[in-house]
């Protein structure tokens, strides 16, 4: 096979095969395979996009749904409500959103899985609780409450030193969880949801 627009557009296009890929394919220099990208004119994948297609190369492992219910249309508006309010938009590469109350959490985990089309299983969460608080009781609160599964609470609990009692510290007497997608294309789709809804 040789280096010929068509061929490098159907493999590194196409296919998202990477240059390191498509060099070996072709038992030629990466350099070789750049040049003639160039030269072609195929315009190259930033260094973001290249690691999104090595760890999602099936695909996108979501897909936002378009025709909607009326109760579907609901858990839309709420979702992206939900996320526009309370969700850590500075973070760009995840879906990320804390709170104290299970049944905010339960919403917006069921609007990442009915309108976004996220597989449950794939969402992650973070726990931070404080000193006095019992971490195995408060993981087993929130594995109960969300009907996840306990290695979804990934990574070590974070533990604050308590404070004074207030209406705050009240609230979290089970800590406060992060539900969490690692997907920045995700967050940009959600971010583009909440801009529509802006205009």
């Amino acid at each position: 096979m040789k280096l010929t627009s068509t061929s490098l557009k159907n493999l590194y296009l196409r296919q998202h095969k990477s240059v390191a890929e498509i060099a070996a394919l072709m038992n030629c220099s990466e350099h070789k395979v750049n040049y003639w990208i160039k030269q072609y004119g195929i315009p190259k994948r930033s260094i973001s996009d290249a690691i999104y297609l090595k760890n999602n190369p099936h695909g996108d492992p979501f897909k936002v749904r378009s025709k909607l219910t009326n109760n579907e249309l609901l858990l839309y508006g709420l979702g992206i409500g939900l996320y526009w309010g309370e969700g850590h938009k500075k973070n760009k590469n995840s879906v990320r959103l804390g709170n104290t109350d299970p049944i905010l959490l339960r919403r917006f985990i069921d609007f990442l899985v009915k309108i976004c089309g996220v597989k449950r299983e794939d969402i992650g969460c973070s726990l931070q609780i404080f000193s006095d608080i019992n971490p195995i009781t408060a993981k087993n609160f929130w594995v109960r409450e969300l009907k996840i599964r306990p290695e979804q609470i990934r990574g070590k609990i974070t533990v604050i030193k308590s404070g004074r009692v207030g209406s705050y510290r009240q609230k979290s007497k089970y800590g406060v969880l992060i539900v969490q997608y690692h997907n920045k294309k995700l967050r940009n789709a959600i971010i583009e949801m909440i801009e529509e809804q802006t205009k």
